[in-house]
């Protein structure tokens, strides 16, 4: 693949550019509650950090990451790794309003990949390829001295560009992962970026689209998508920006769905664990811990005693056989 990318922005583009243009618009004009709003941003980033760990070959579920907490995930590497994800993505206003460089690329790589590769926020220093199923190389990325300049250009191209901003997001997308400028991390960054990228041109939606949960549904044509070795990107821009005009439209139903009362103030972890506890009038600890399988039982503790004390369910014993039964707030 050649650098810069090129790319024509034909009539399918253009319908997705007015589709996005008309979805802003008519979240504006409908603005959502805080409450509301802020229950829904929290599940966003949840997806977002999940999904893009999972396109990754992450096996966890929602089920599993509910509430993410510093200090009980470090011992297992697949919640480790959706946690730094949902810290970058917390921080997306910052980096969305702050001048973009390439420390910035070098600090999401950094939070990233914490605890998964050691050092992390380092450009890689030797050649690399990348590699199919079958264990095929099917891309050779630029060499390790090429990085460097390859991403200045980048992200000169993207301050200075005057095409439409979620073009532009797309383009730095399939541009970052030919360069491949990291050893490990490269598509979970490019991902983070990209949003960024949309932040910052306004086109966040009020962060509540998690675009990265499309892509993960529908995990091999972005495989695809992102495979072609051409110079001319422009399937690729037409994927992606179906995929956030999809995923925009989804977003925003779910937003005119009304939430159950209880749910507003509640992670979405907690949220369920009530919504199990009330389906079924009585459960054992050994029965959540089954459904949440993933999530230490130390958190799990703390959970439901904080579900106590605010009274959405009950303890029915004192023995370790003692059962969770539906509150007063159920």
């Amino acid at each position: 693949m050649k650098f810069p990318p090129i790319f024509t922005i034909n009539p399918s583009i253009k319908q997705c550019l007015y589709d996005l243009d008309v979805l802003k618009a008519a979240l504006l004009l409908h603005p959502i509650p805080e409450s509301k709003a802020k229950f829904l941003r929290e599940a966003s980033i949840l997806k977002s950090s999940l999904y893009s760990a999972r396109i990754e070959g992450n096996p966890l579920t929602l089920a599993d990451v509910g509430q993410l907490e510093a200090g009980v995930v470090n011992s297992d590497k697949h919640l480790q790794e959706v946690f730094n994800l949902s810290t970058i993505y917390s921080s997306l206003d910052r980096f969305a309003v702050q001048p973009f460089t390439l420390d910035c690329i070098r600090e999401i790589h950094k939070v990233v990949m914490n605890g998964l590769i050691s050092p992390s926020g380092l450009f890689r220093v030797e050649e690399s390829a990348i590699f199919n199923s079958a264990g095929i190389a099917v891309y050779l990325p630029p060499a390790p001295r090429d990085v460097l300049g390859l991403l200045e250009g980048l992200i000169q191209w993207m301050l200075t560009t005057k095409d439409p901003i979620p073009v532009v997001a797309a383009v730095f997308h399939i541009w970052f992962e030919k360069i491949h400028p990291f050893e490990d991390g490269n598509g979970r960054v490019g991902r983070v970026v990209s949003a960024i990228i949309l932040r910052h041109g306004e086109y966040g939606f009020g962060g509540l689209v998690p675009f990265e949960e499309y892509l993960d549904h529908h995990r091999q044509d972005y495989y695809d998508a992102l495979g072609k070795d051409r110079q001319d990107v422009s399937d690729f821009i037409e994927f992606y920006l179906h995929t956030l005009v999809s995923q925009v439209r989804s977003s925003l139903h779910a937003v005119d769905e009304p939430l159950p009362v209880r749910h507003t103030s509640l992670s979405p972890r907690r949220a369920e664990i009530v919504e199990i506890v009330n389906e079924h009038a009585l459960a054992s600890f050994d029965f959540l811990s089954r459904r949440f399988r993933a999530v230490p039982t130390r958190t799990l503790h703390y959970d439901l005693s904080e579900l106590i004390k605010s009274g959405y369910i009950r303890r029915l014993g004192t023995t370790r056989g003692a059962l969770y039964a539906p509150g007063e707030k159920a």
